[in-house]
């Protein structure tokens, strides 16, 4: 891909070519290579493979850049041509349209391309170009002879011979473009051609495009990965990062500096949830109340939104609804009721209870946000609209955690025997998704769907894959006994994992790794539960026995530089 959108040739065009040969820079291989072999060649050099490809990288993207003069006193000099000419002249041709000369080329670059088959594929793409460029500019008679006498004739890929046939009736170019998803005529589609091409030419004849920053990329990517605490959005391309110094992000930009200490619950705190939006944050405890708080996403404050009264049981669980407008309120095992708040409005929409003898536990939304799932370890098992109407259920079902999965029709749930099975309630059909030996606590599911991970009483925290149905990794540290504690996964591209801990501490680690790469500490009781900001990847929020949430940011969201809670090292 060229840079700053100027179309260049990372080849040599004939005149290039001619006038290197003329310098001494005739080809020869070496070790693979392409090496100047002229002793016309000032100063020639005697270089190893690696040099020569280091050598051509640097061209490839110096002519990338328009700076053709340099590169063609790097190869003179060099004695290194950047590809094969034969290579050269069929990209030049191609960039050109001049589609006959490419044929020819590709004549020329048979003995390098591993088969026949290959060679038909090439010739293929580049007369499917040389058809829609007639096509656009009006040569319908050329374009029909393209097609009948020499695609067809080919006799490969019919599927797509008759799809381009049917471009005939378009009325204009715009229709073309639109039909065939296709950029038009011009140096943007030639190039794509060339990228395309290049896939069936050994990278001795013709380098694969922007290699050079292929290669960049890799090693700033594989910085990133070791670099325990990378945590920013700002790492969309290499324009972000120094390429003269290693990667590494401060663990001063990570969430282990209590930014704010809530104290509004009068008693312990079970539960904590950001919406989806980031917008809001809904606390539940054993007092009784729900409290909903607002988020600034400038300073990383909470402020109180409203608080909401829901039993004498306590709120021991949460879920928000896909579009952040409405929360689904749990009580501990003796609740028998599920409450459906509207955040938007405030009022309590819905008070479900199918019987005094159940135990609604946990909830789930559907994707759609117009219905759920509920239920609890005494064997409820229901699916209701957002009107409160139990639409099914199942029977003979403890359920300890419920989840939605990424097909709309699955909902997953952690059971009394130790597993979490999949339930379609359309066809009444259920199946095994993983199995522990030990009672499963809690567990959630990341964004994608493919990863779980799961709080297993006396073990810790696990992480399935939930697809290939294994377990993946055992995080070290927290501590984990009978009680139930949420863990999370956040952070960018949720590459992180969070938990509470019954040492009263959070830890956090990164997915790759088993060992934890920060431990938080300045609650004074277990931590129940602690969720991630969904929009702000250096937000966390803890939730504790000892009736407090905290707000956990980077350190320049600590109010006057004090915390009253920090993390130690692991």
């Amino acid at each position: 891909m060229q840079a700053n959108g100027c179309p260049q040739h990372n080849g040599e065009t004939e005149e290039s070519a001619s006038s290197s040969q003329q310098n001494g820079a005739c080809l020869s291989t070496t070790n693979g290579g392409m090496h100047g072999s002229n002793n016309n060649c000032p100063n020639p050099k005697i270089m190893s493979r690696t040099d020569q490809d280091i050598v051509r990288l640097i061209g490839q993207h110096l002519r990338g850049l328009g700076l053709n003069r340099t590169v063609e006193q790097l190869i003179v000099e060099s004695g290194c041509m950047l590809e094969h000419s034969s290579a050269a002249r069929f990209r030049a041709h191609i960039m050109d349209g001049e589609w006959e000369k490419a044929d020819h080329d590709l004549n020329d670059l048979k003995e390098m391309v591993d088969s026949q088959q290959s060679i038909m594929k090439m010739r293929f793409l580049l007369l499917e170009q040389k058809y829609l460029e007639y096509l656009e500019i009006g040569r319908e008679l050329d374009a029909l002879h393209c097609l009948r006498h020499e695609l067809t004739p080919l006799k490969y890929n019919t599927e797509r011979v008759h799809a381009l046939s049917s471009y005939m009736m378009c009325s204009n170019a715009n229709d073309l473009r639109e039909m065939s998803e296709w950029s038009g005529r011009g140096p943007e589609s030639r190039q794509k051609l060339i990228e395309k091409l290049q896939t069936f030419l050994p990278p001795t004849v013709m380098l694969p495009p922007g290699r050079l920053l292929t290669l960049l990329t890799q090693a700033v990517d594989m910085q990133k990965d070791r670099c325990p605490y990378h945590n920013t959005k700002l790492d969309k391309n290499l324009d972000c990062f120094s390429l003269l110094l290693d990667h590494s992000c401060s663990k001063d930009q990570f969430p282990c500096h209590t930014s704010q200490i809530i104290n509004d619950h009068c008693d312990e705190v079970w539960f904590c949830r950001f919406s989806p939006d980031g917008r809001k944050l809904a606390t539940g405890s054993k007092d009784g109340n729900m409290i909903i708080w607002d988020v600034d996403f400038e300073t990383f404050e909470l402020r109180h939104r409203k608080s909401y009264e829901n039993n004498s049981y306590g709120v021991a669980f949460l879920a928000w609804s896909p579009d952040s407008s409405h929360i689904l309120a749990c009580g501990p095992d003796d609740c028998s009721e599920l409450l459906l708040w509207n955040i938007e409005t405030g009022e309590l929409r819905q008070k479900i209870s199918q019987s005094p003898e159940d135990s609604l536990t946990s909830a789930a939304w559907h994707t759609d946000g117009k219905k759920f799932v509920t239920g609890g370890t005494r064997g409820q098992f229901y699916i209701c609209d957002i009107d409160g109407t139990m639409l099914d259920n199942w029977e003979g079902v403890r359920v300890q955690c419920l989840a939605c999965s990424n097909d709309t029709k699955l909902f997953l749930a952690a059971d009394t025997h130790h597993r979490i099975r999949a339930y379609n309630f359309d066809d009444q059909h259920d199946c095994n998704i993983l199995q522990e030996d030990h009672p499963i606590m809690s567990f959630t599911v990341n964004d994608t769907g493919r990863l779980a991970l799961v709080n297993v009483a006396t073990q810790g925290v696990h992480l399935w894959d939930l697809k290939d149905k294994v377990l993946l990794r055992k995080f070290q540290g927290v501590t984990q006994g009978f009680y139930t504690i949420f863990s999370c996964f956040g952070g960018i591209n949720q590459d992180f994992v969070a938990s509470g801990s019954e040492d009263n501490k959070v830890y956090i680690w990164h997915s790759k790794k088993e060992a934890p790469v920060a431990s938080l500490e300045g609650h004074s009781r277990t931590v129940n539960c602690v969720h991630w900001n969904p929009k702000l990847p250096s937000m966390l929020a803890s939730a504790s026995d000892d009736g407090t949430v905290r707000i956990w940011g980077p350190l320049d969201k600590v109010s006057n530089g004090n915390e009253s809670g920090r993390s130690t090292p692991v």
